[in-house]
Protein backbone atom coordinates (compact mmCIF):
# COMPACT_ATOMS: atom_id res chain seq x y z
CA UNK A 1 0.00 0.00 0.00
CA UNK A 2 1.06 3.46 -1.26
CA UNK A 3 2.16 5.71 1.83
CA UNK A 4 0.11 8.50 0.62
CA UNK A 5 -2.94 6.31 0.49
CA UNK A 6 -2.90 5.97 4.68
CA UNK A 7 -5.93 8.12 5.38
CA UNK A 8 -7.38 8.19 8.61
CA UNK A 9 -10.64 9.39 9.20
CA UNK A 10 -11.25 11.80 12.19
CA UNK A 11 -15.29 11.67 13.52
CA UNK A 12 -15.57 14.32 16.06
CA UNK A 13 -17.21 18.11 16.80
CA UNK A 14 -14.68 19.76 18.84
CA UNK A 15 -12.01 21.50 16.34
CA UNK A 16 -9.34 22.01 18.84
CA UNK A 17 -9.23 18.22 19.26
CA UNK A 18 -9.64 17.37 16.06
CA UNK A 19 -6.97 19.54 15.15
CA UNK A 20 -4.45 18.20 17.83
CA UNK A 21 -5.40 14.83 16.73
CA UNK A 22 -4.80 15.64 13.56
CA UNK A 23 -1.41 17.29 13.72
CA UNK A 24 -0.26 14.22 15.74
CA UNK A 25 -1.10 11.39 12.88
CA UNK A 26 0.06 13.71 10.41
CA UNK A 27 3.29 14.25 12.05
CA UNK A 28 3.20 10.07 11.37
CA UNK A 29 2.79 10.34 8.12
CA UNK A 30 -0.73 9.83 7.99
CA UNK A 31 -3.71 11.85 6.05
CA UNK A 32 -6.43 13.44 7.97
CA UNK A 33 -10.04 13.55 6.59
CA UNK A 34 -12.14 15.17 9.40
CA UNK A 35 -15.95 15.07 9.51
CA UNK A 36 -18.23 16.71 12.72
CA UNK A 37 -21.22 14.88 11.35
CA UNK A 38 -22.16 10.99 10.20
CA UNK A 39 -23.34 12.15 7.06
CA UNK A 40 -20.19 13.54 6.08
CA UNK A 41 -18.11 11.14 7.60
CA UNK A 42 -20.13 8.19 5.16
CA UNK A 43 -19.57 10.85 2.41
CA UNK A 44 -15.50 10.47 3.02
CA UNK A 45 -15.46 6.74 3.39
CA UNK A 46 -17.66 6.59 -0.13
CA UNK A 47 -15.48 8.58 -2.16
CA UNK A 48 -12.06 7.64 -0.93
CA UNK A 49 -10.54 4.46 0.80
CA UNK A 50 -9.35 4.94 4.62
CA UNK A 51 -7.40 2.72 6.61
CA UNK A 52 -8.88 3.24 9.89
CA UNK A 53 -11.52 5.75 11.75
CA UNK A 54 -11.13 7.36 14.72
CA UNK A 55 -14.65 8.04 16.50
CA UNK A 56 -15.88 9.80 19.67
CA UNK A 57 -18.22 8.63 21.60
CA UNK A 58 -19.82 11.25 23.04
CA UNK A 59 -20.78 13.81 20.56
CA UNK A 60 -23.38 16.11 19.77
CA UNK A 61 -25.84 15.59 17.52
CA UNK A 62 -24.49 11.94 16.72
CA UNK A 63 -25.31 8.38 17.79
CA UNK A 64 -22.32 6.82 17.62
CA UNK A 65 -23.71 3.33 17.83
CA UNK A 66 -25.57 4.08 14.76
CA UNK A 67 -22.68 5.16 13.03
CA UNK A 68 -20.22 2.58 14.26
CA UNK A 69 -22.77 0.00 12.85
CA UNK A 70 -23.76 1.87 9.50
CA UNK A 71 -19.72 1.97 8.76
CA UNK A 72 -19.40 -2.02 9.35
CA UNK A 73 -22.35 -2.85 6.90
CA UNK A 74 -20.71 -0.81 4.47
CA UNK A 75 -17.06 -1.26 4.95
CA UNK A 76 -16.87 -4.76 7.35
CA UNK A 77 -12.98 -4.73 6.97
CA UNK A 78 -12.61 -0.72 8.12
CA UNK A 79 -11.10 -0.57 11.52
CA UNK A 80 -13.11 2.01 13.96
CA UNK A 81 -11.42 2.90 16.73
CA UNK A 82 -13.50 4.41 19.42
CA UNK A 83 -12.28 7.23 22.13
CA UNK A 84 -13.98 8.20 25.20
CA UNK A 85 -13.42 9.53 28.63
CA UNK A 86 -15.61 6.91 30.28
CA UNK A 87 -13.80 4.07 31.66
CA UNK A 88 -16.95 1.71 31.32
CA UNK A 89 -18.96 1.59 28.30
CA UNK A 90 -21.88 -0.72 26.79
CA UNK A 91 -21.04 -3.39 25.59
CA UNK A 92 -23.23 -3.11 22.26
CA UNK A 93 -20.87 -0.88 21.18
CA UNK A 94 -17.97 -2.35 22.06
CA UNK A 95 -18.99 -5.51 19.92
CA UNK A 96 -18.99 -2.59 16.75
CA UNK A 97 -15.45 -1.21 17.45
CA UNK A 98 -12.01 -2.48 16.77
CA UNK A 99 -10.44 -0.65 19.56
CA UNK A 100 -11.57 1.27 22.10
CA UNK A 101 -9.21 4.11 23.99
CA UNK A 102 -9.64 6.20 27.12
CA UNK A 103 -8.78 9.63 26.19
CA UNK A 104 -6.53 9.94 28.89
CA UNK A 105 -4.46 7.91 27.41
CA UNK A 106 -3.83 10.38 24.16
CA UNK A 107 -2.30 11.19 21.94
CA UNK A 108 0.78 9.08 22.11
CA UNK A 109 -1.23 5.82 22.18
CA UNK A 110 -3.00 6.73 19.06
CA UNK A 111 -0.52 5.99 16.41
CA UNK A 112 0.30 2.09 17.34
CA UNK A 113 -3.39 1.46 17.82
CA UNK A 114 -4.13 2.76 14.40
CA UNK A 115 -1.11 0.27 13.44
CA UNK A 116 -2.51 -2.50 15.33
CA UNK A 117 -5.83 -2.58 13.86
CA UNK A 118 -4.66 -2.06 10.43
CA UNK A 119 -2.20 -4.82 10.73
CA UNK A 120 -5.39 -6.88 12.36
CA UNK A 121 -7.56 -6.07 8.89
CA UNK A 122 -5.09 -6.96 6.39
CA UNK A 123 -4.59 -10.17 8.28
CA UNK A 124 -8.45 -11.02 8.07
CA UNK A 125 -9.12 -9.58 4.12
CA UNK A 126 -6.23 -12.34 3.58
CA UNK A 127 -7.83 -14.91 5.40
CA UNK A 128 -10.86 -13.93 3.86
CA UNK A 129 -9.13 -14.14 0.24
CA UNK A 130 -7.53 -17.63 0.94
CA UNK A 131 -10.90 -19.44 1.99
CA UNK A 132 -12.95 -17.37 -1.14
CA UNK A 133 -14.77 -15.39 0.66
CA UNK A 134 -16.47 -18.39 1.86
CA UNK A 135 -16.03 -18.10 5.50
Amino acid sequence: MAMDSLTVLCIGDRSQVLDLRKATLESHGYRVKIASSGYTAMKILGERSAVAVLMEYKQEGLDAEALACLIKQRFPNLPIILLSAYSEMPERILWLVDEYVMKSELPERLVPIIERACRRAARSEEGRQRTGAAA
